[in-house]
């Protein structure tokens, strides 16, 4: 018999391994960047020359794509400092491309280096260094040029400076990198993306000056624009206008009254047309937001209520049709581009905010200004008018023949139940809600038009080896599927989904243990007896936060309550309230024990509403089905006791457990 000892899976002190410097992008680059191709890693350093011209220290970005596939990116800005870090006794430009969480954008206050950018945790640049098997940084400031050189994120040629030449320029950072294709699915840039995002940056910084240089083909591409907004989106649209294009730009001044810091704001330019694929793209600091976040919707709220105002005034709208924002909405292309100081994003990549203050932000500018436009375009605003109830028309059309439909024989609807008042799919949500007080918070804090409560008893059963025509035996998977309004079927079976009545179908359960366990609970329904619900998108996951700062009143912002999904939430949100001058113990964190002790208001500000929720949609991800069926029956199989404690060895040490 193997004594423990030999045993080679052994769990002991020599199992835990720590990983340091740039160690975790490389075992886990997916965690930081896209790994479908290099572009966002050669953008975090575009990034960083487009934060300098923002400041209003450069006024050229140029970007060369070289023949043995590295990519060049220089600027004329103020130069990346390479003295010695007062602290750390190493070059700064040293510590910028090899240590995470470093930059010179942490310091937001008055005298930092960059008041608003796009870059947050300090992890951009490093990880672009982590995943190239070779970079190389030159920087030209106060008179020298220092030149370094890395490889997969280590030194290999340390700092070396001299006195500039005549030749040399005064100012600026070039940086070259060879991306490491062992790190990406494809090592080609996509060119169409590349060009969209410089074209972008030239677009939201009028004056400034961007190329694109193909050394292979010797093609220069180059965009400055000088009308902004308009003009691109005019060059975009596929459609004509219905009415002139709607522009404006408002950033906060020091003295006013919305409590926004000096300098947020945003600028906009909005075209509304009766058909044709729509053009939207919106920014945050000059990063592009391809996934949206809520800054667009401010934007949708501010025209909503704007138009909504003016129909209202005018008396334009036939009884018995009522509007949604997205009767406005989806008549709208817009470009637009925001400025905020501490934003928050979904993910390193960036790609979607979730800053709750930038809906308030925008929508606070958006509206009184479209308001003003209307009152002084009337025909304009009727015309305006006229589309967005036609759209409301059509879409409860559509309700109505959805409903005809499947009005007959369907099934009694579960009593515990409260159901929306609309019958249009692609607005409807339904929560399945852990636990009855929590359900009744729910019930009184939702939009009863668009979303309906399920409150679910206790832990549902795992139904990943219940056989389908077993599974109405167990009360609550019978009132999921009558109140959905889809039977049970396997991953090959075409069910009919013509009953469905809800367009997404979301888990809301605590933010603890048990809650977890639930999620995974569902998920295994879902999974095992409604598959074509998550293929094609509709179930999702509602993320309620832990914590919930209650803020002083400091300097002229009130006080507010604010909430934070995690402990790294939590940090930033005391970090932000100690630049705005807040005393340390100033401020009261409590703690989310459950939904259960959230009223009716806590819960629509911070998971109900759906423009300042975290809903995590559900789909197979990087995995196939086959191995998404593998991984389920290692969680949940009753044969696999081995297996899972298998995993909870390989990767226990990566769970933290709050005490």
């Amino acid at each position: 018999m193997a004594t423990k000892s030999s045993s080679p899976g052994r769990y002991g002190e020599s199992s835990i391994r720590v990983l340091k410097g740039l160690e975790p992008v490389k075992q886990r680059p997916g965690m930081y960047t896209r790994t479908d191709n290099p572009l966002h890693i050669v953008q975090e350093v575009i990034d960083n020359a487009a934060d300098e011209a923002l400041a209003g220290h450069g006024q050229r970005i140029a970007v060369t794509l070289h023949a043995d596939g590295s990519v060049s990116v220089d600027d004329d800005g103020r130069g990346i400092p390479f003295g010695l870090h007062p602290e750390e006794q190493v070059p700064v430009v040293e510590i910028v491309f090899t240590r995470l969480h470093a930059g010179g954008k942490f310091d937001k206050g008055a005298g930092g280096a960059y008041s608003f950018s796009g870059g947050l945790h300090g992890v951009g640049v490093s990880v672009t260094n982590a995943l190239s098997t070779r970079l190389q940084v030159e920087v030209f400031r106060e008179g020298k040029v220092a030149a370094l050189a890395f490889s997969g994120g280590d030194v290999i040629e340390p700092v070396a400076s001299r006195k500039a030449g005549a030749a040399d320029r005064r100012q600026g950072t070039s940086v070259r990198v060879w991306p490491d294709p062992k790190y990406f699915e494809s090592a080609e840039l996509p060119r169409n993306e590349l060009v969209h995002l410089l074209r972008s940056k030239a677009v939201l910084m009028p004056g400034v000056s961007v190329t694109l240089t193909h050394e292979k083909s010797g093609e220069v591409q180059t965009w400055r624009y000088e009308g902004g907004l308009r003009d691109y989106l005019m060059q975009t649209l596929q459609a004509d206008p219905v009415i002139p294009l709607f522009e404006g730009a408002h950033y906060a001044e020091e003295g006013e009254t919305e409590n926004f810091a000096e300098g947020e704001g945003a600028a906009w330019c909005v075209a509304f047309t009766e058909d044709g694929q729509a053009v939207r793209e919106s920014y945050v600091n000059l990063i592009p937001t391809v996934a949206g976040g809520t800054h667009e919707s401010g934007l949708k709220d501010g025209l909503f209520q704007a138009v909504k105002g003016f129909i209202e005034l005018h008396a334009l709208c036939p009884k018995g049709v009522k509007l949604m924002p997205d009767d406005v909405f989806s008549r709208a292309s817009f470009v637009l581009s925001a400025k905020v100081l501490d934003p928050q994003f979904q993910g390193q990549t960036k790609e979607r905010l979730n800053s709750r203050d930038a809906l308030r932000l925008v929508s606070t500018y958006v509206k009184p200004a479209f308001e003003l436009w209307l009152s002084q375009h009337v025909e304009h605003g009727r015309k305006l008018a006229e589309l967005v109830i036609r759209q409301a028309q059509a879409r409860q059309r559509a309700g109505q023949k959805v409903e005809k439909r499947k009005g007959s024989g369907v099934a009694v609807l579960p009593g515990k139940l409260t159901d929306c008042e609309s019958r249009d799919l692609a607005l409807n949500e339904l929560f399945l809600v852990e636990g009855d007080s929590a359900g009744g918070s729910a019930k009184m804090g939702r939009d009863k038009e668009t979303q309906a409560i399920l409150p679910l008893r206790g832990k549902v059963l795992n139904s990943w080896e219940v056989e389908r025509d077993r599974l109405f035996a167990n009360n609550e998977i019978h009132d999921i599927s009558v109140a959905i309004g889809v039977d049970p079927h396997g991953a090959a079976d075409e069910p009919d989904l013509s009953g469905l009545r809800y367009g997404k179908i979301c888990i809301l359960s605590d933010a603890d243990v048990d809650g977890s366990h639930i999620q995974v609970l569902l998920l295994t329904l879902f999974f095992r007896h409604f598959p074509k619900l998550i293929e094609r998108g509709h179930i999702c996951i509602a993320k309620p936060p832990l914590f919930r700062v209650d803020a002083p009143a400091r300097g002229k912002k009130p006080a507010a309550k604010l909430y934070a999904l995690d402990e790294g939430e939590l940090t930033a949100i005391l970090d932000k309230l100690r630049k705005e001058g807040a005393r340390e113990t100033s401020w009261t964190i409590s703690r989310f024990k459950g939904l259960g002790e959230m009223n009716a208001e806590q819960l629509w500000d911070t998971t109900l509403n759906p423009d300042t929720r975290r809903l995590l949609p559900v789909s197979w991800g990087l995995l196939d089905f086959g191995q998404t069926e593998g991984s389920f029956n290692k969680l949940m199989g009753k044969g696999e006791a081995a297996s899972r404690r298998e995993l909870m060895e390989l990767h226990g040490d990566a769970v933290e457990v709050d005490v």
